[in-house]
């Protein structure tokens, strides 16, 4: 008799469960065998120190992508230079940061995805800095052996433009504006969240940015050059307008620049390789994936985004004008939907730095974009924003720094006077 075949099927969201919960348990038994191990040799030892291995890291970074080397870049630089130990993980096999010859800065790639987080779930650290948000909501669960977490932000926009719950975990934030301060608080209060630490640092990869934009050689004539930098998504440019912004653009006879989010050559590529095909390289028009976008930024005279972080780089580093896509935003997936009575800082800013592209005047880009380029109030736009979301300006890896030095004094300090009682 031939018996049927059972089939078990398991569906994303709760595979995602049970490996959490499969880490969990056993972060938690490995967690209690390796402390009763150091304890059984402390007291062998006749209470000397033990091994190296066992001591925590006074400090380590993880960046779960490449790209954020922009914002850890400047603050490990820092600790080198201070003669600092520091521990930066990374789940990016081809992270810059591997390729660096520090004598103080230890490097490592700890595996990507779920074999990062198993890492992170039973690391060592006293202080631990990210700009990974989920903490404690997905597979990253705190370590019990990491003393304090520190949530890094890689934009000067919203904290709340993170999905559900992104920071609500973090013991500290490192902020740039008054606004991300104020929204986070109203989180807390919302949620019954303990007040996290706050502290205005500015933001590293901006002032890299800036000094590197002081330090460059004067641009050569050239055409008027328009970059097309969007996000992804349903919700964003290439979604939504696809090969008629391309036509609009080149009809105007503008050199054109695209540069896609990175994200789109995974998420959407099947509509990203259609228009590369349709809309080839030439003399007018190129196709940006360069790691660094430095050169591209510098070489536009005007951006058109949607909601990428890319439009306030633009603006308020370069100080040029953009024009930002009339597109749908749905805040139910992000914290920002808990904020009803609270305006995105970041769609209220917008009109003071650009146009507005729309529907209706998508075929008058002709008209807008030199409009956009001379009008005196958008440079007065792009000042305010500076004050608002970019403070202080100018020494943010050194303030990351003194946060991270100041915040493991105290944890040790406490502990000593732990011991004490």
């Amino acid at each position: 008799m031939n018996l049927p075949i059972l089939v078990a099927y398991i569906d994303p969201g709760t595979g995602s469960m049970l490996f959490t919960i499969l880490i969990g348990v056993l972060g938690a038994g490995i967690y209690a065998a390796r402390e009763a191990a150091v304890k059984l040799r402390f007291l062998l030892s006749g209470g000397r120190a033990v091994r190296k291995e066992e001591e925590r890291m006074p400090y380590a970074i993880f960046s779960d992508n490449k790209r954020y080397w922009n914002v850890f870049g400047p603050i490990c630089e820092e600790f080198e230079a201070r003669g600092e130990e520091l521990h930066y993980l990374t789940a990016s096999p081809d992270d810059p940061a591997l390729e660096r010859d520090f004598q103080h800065v230890k490097c490592r790639f700890i595996g990507e995805g779920n074999k990062a987080f198993a890492v992170l779930n039973m690391l060592r650290a006293d202080v631990l800095l990210s700009t990974t948000p989920g903490l404690e909501v997905y597979q990253w669960k705190r370590s019990k052996s990491v003393g304090y977490y520190v949530h890094i932000l890689h934009a000067c926009s919203e904290v709340t433009l993170y999905r559900m719950f992104g920071v609500d975990y973090y013991d500290a934030l490192l902020l740039s504006g008054e606004h991300q301060i104020r929204e986070t608080r109203k989180l807390e209060a919302l949620r019954g969240l303990p007040p996290k630490e706050l502290e205005l640092v500015g933001i590293t990869y901006m002032d890299s940015l800036r000094r590197r934009l002081e330090e460059a050689e004067p641009l050569p004539e050239h055409p008027t050059t328009v970059l097309l930098a969007p996000s992804w998504g349903e919700s964003a440019i290439l979604k939504r307008y696809g090969g008629r912004i391309l036509d609009a653009l080149l009809n105007c006879g503008y050199h054109v620049i695209v540069r896609p989010h990175p994200q789109s050559f995974t998420s959407e590529k099947e509509m990203i390789e259609d228009l590369m095909a349709r809309y080839p390289e030439s003399e007018k028009l190129e196709w940006n994936r360069d790691r660094d976008n430095f050169e591209v930024l510098r070489r536009s005279d005007i951006l058109i985004s949607d909601f990428s972080g890319v439009i306030f780089d633009f603006a308020l580093v370069f100080d040029k004008p953009i024009l930002y896509a009339d597109t749908s935003f749905d805040a139910s997936p992000y914290d920002a939907c808990w904020l009803e009575d609270e305006k995105i800082w970041s769609f209220e800013i917008l009109p003071k730095l650009g146009m507005q592209l729309t529907e209706e005047n998508l075929g008058r880009l002709n008209e807008i974009i030199p409009a956009c380029l001379e009008d005196p109030r958008f440079r007065e736009g792009r000042d305010l924003a500076r004050e608002q979301s970019w403070t202080p300006r100018g020494d943010s890896a050194a303030r990351t720094a003194d946060f991270m030095i100041r915040k493991r004094r105290e944890l040790l300090e406490k502990e000593a006077n732990k011991s004490k009682k």
